[in-house]
């Protein structure tokens, strides 16, 4: 963390929690958390391209790590359903159901409607007979087609919105709903212990780690390391750390072993690289 990030203070973000996780709406509180050198995960589509997942957009889905980092910095502040915006979303989900039933009972009408205008064009194409029998044709069809016809929800368009105004349902809630456990506690020790010493961290589940480590900014580098965040006491089989340090190898990373000092002391560092089999 470099001295300007330190010396700065924090802005007060506001946190949504979906379910555990811990998200960042505002563009200007995605930009203040990069600026704290927090990653994060963008989740969302963009309004003008919301079918594609190539480049993604706000919310900013947190790690627990950077969700506590910023408790501690005094800049959180979480919103979570209160009983009042629990009822008022209920509200909102029964309004839009009900809107929903009221498009679907109108695009009924109008596909019916559809069907009938192409049940009298093919009857009015048909070979010609006389115009008595033909108009009761015509009324038995219609008669039958009002009885028997079905439209199908599935069928039913809906509007996909593009916008979001904000979680303005939501009320201030807790700092923090981060899990402090043995474990969540030493990797939040190696979290701040990486974030001192200037590195930038993102998730490493896709590689069988805890942090993926950035020299700098992950828009402009490439990640040396995965991170493995194991108690100094802890046993870890021998089969684990080979496929672990393979899968280093493979993608061209470094294996780091991550040890908390048990009082705060600070992290041993041991890295790991596939030398080949002897």
């Amino acid at each position: 963390m470099s001295s300007k990030e330190a010396e700065s203070p924090a802005q007060a973000m506001h946190i949504s929690q979906c379910d555990s996780a811990p998200l960042l709406w505002h563009t200007d509180e995605v930009a203040a958390a990069r600026s704290l050198g927090l990653v994060g995960a963008l989740l969302g589509s963009l309004p003008r391209t919301p079918r594609q997942n190539v480049r993604l957009g706000r919310p900013l889905l947190l790690l627990p790590e950077e969700e506590r980092f910023l408790g501690d910095c005094g800049a959180l502040t979480a919103i979570s359903q209160s009983d009042v915006g629990v009822r008022e979303h209920a509200r909102q989900v029964a309004l839009y159901e009900e809107t929903l039933e009221r498009s679907y009972q109108e695009q009924q009408v109008l596909a019916l409607q559809d069907r009938k205008a192409a049940v009298l064009r093919a009857l009015n194409s048909s070979r010609p007979g006389s115009e008595v029998d033909c108009e009761e044709d015509k009324r038995r069809r219609l008669e039958t087609l009002e009885r028997h016809f079905s439209f199908q929800r599935s069928a039913l368009m809906v509007q996909l919105n593009t916008a979001r105004v904000g979680p303005a349902h939501l009320s201030a809630g807790p700092a923090s709903c981060a899990i402090r456990t043995p474990a969540a506690d030493a990797k939040y020790q190696v979290f701040l212990d990486l974030r001192r010493r200037g590195f930038y961290l993102t998730s490493a589940g896709k590689f069988g780690g805890d942090f993926l480590v950035y020299p700098g900014d992950p828009l402009r580098f490439h990640a040396h390391f995965i991170c493995v965040c194991v108690r100094a006491d802890e046993r870890v089989p021998l089969s684990d750390l080979l496929a672990a340090a393979r899968l280093g190898s493979n993608v061209k990373k470094t294996l780091v072993l991550c040890s908390p000092h048990c009082h705060g002391g600070g992290v041993t560092y041991s890295s790991l690289q596939w030398s080949g089999m002897i």
